[in-house]
């Protein structure tokens, strides 16, 4: 069948259009690159003519709350559009574990905002929640950098491989929708700051990780709950060390 990939060229998107391509189906990437642009409007009717699923792994290009909120808001106006008049039958979506629960932080306020618009948008869909991923550790880390220090939060911490992501973003797309949310996460879970300390270790990086129970996550005070899945998660295969060891075998 044919399937719209918005935002087919990103890290998920490239990863999720190889793996749909594979199984035989009719794969388009798109992105504004590609002359698809969710909020614009721009190609949207002539990229979805004849799909049957539209992924939409688009992301606000900004953290900042306004930029997020009018990005969610015309992207989904547009496609919700688009997708109407070209009879689409699933709506699939990625999101993010605990976003009812960070709502201190602007953007996770428009992402809960986009997951309200999907479910009242009259299309089929899956929103699939999911943890952290693995190749977001670093900028974690980055965002709690004080000089040659890491305060890092200590909450409980689940993150998923990218791959493992992909997995689970073709198998939804070519199932029924379920017109509800389902959450992915890593087979690992512990405090954050042990994640940050093994990816330093593992990059080489001087920095030191100091655990600080009171150290935010971004704008958010995490605890044990927040960022992690309710039990009935499906988890992904690739374990953090392993990944670890893959990418620094494989940039030698």
């Amino acid at each position: 069948m044919k399937i719209v990939v918005i935002g087919g060229t990103g890290l998920i998107g490239s990863k999720t259009v190889a793996r749909l391509s594979k199984l035989g189906h009719d794969v388009l990437a798109a992105s504004p690159n590609s002359g698809v642009n969710t909020v614009t409007g721009e190609g949207l009717d002539e990229a979805l003519a004849g799909a049957e699923v539209v992924i939409d792994l688009a992301n606000s290009p900004s953290f900042e709350e306004k930029a997020a909120m009018d990005f969610f808001e015309a992207a989904g106006r547009n496609l919700f559009a688009a997708e109407k008049k070209a009879g689409v039958r699933h709506h699939v979506a990625l999101s993010v574990v605990g976003t009812d629960r960070m709502q201190a932080m602007g953007y996770f306020r428009a992402k809960l905002l986009q997951e309200e618009h999907i479910q009242k948008s009259g299309i089929p869909f899956t929103i699939v929640h999911a943890t952290q991923f693995f190749e977001f550790v670093g900028a974690i880390a980055q965002s709690a950098t004080e000089g040659s220090i890491v305060r890092a939060p200590t909450g409980a911490f689940q993150p998923i491989a990218a791959d493992n992501v992909a997995d689970a973003m073709a198998k939804v797309a070519v199932g029924q929708p379920m017109n509800s949310i389902t959450e992915i996460a890593g087979p690992d879970r512990g405090p954050m700051n042990e994640f940050i300390a093994l990816y330093l270790k593992a990059t080489n990086d001087p920095r030191t990780v100091t655990a600080d129970p009171t150290a935010r996550y971004f704008e958010v005070e995490i605890d044990d709950r927040t960022l992690v899945p309710d039990a009935g998660a499906h988890l992904g295969d690739i374990r953090f060390e392993d990944w670890l060891k893959s990418n620094s075998a494989q940039q030698k």
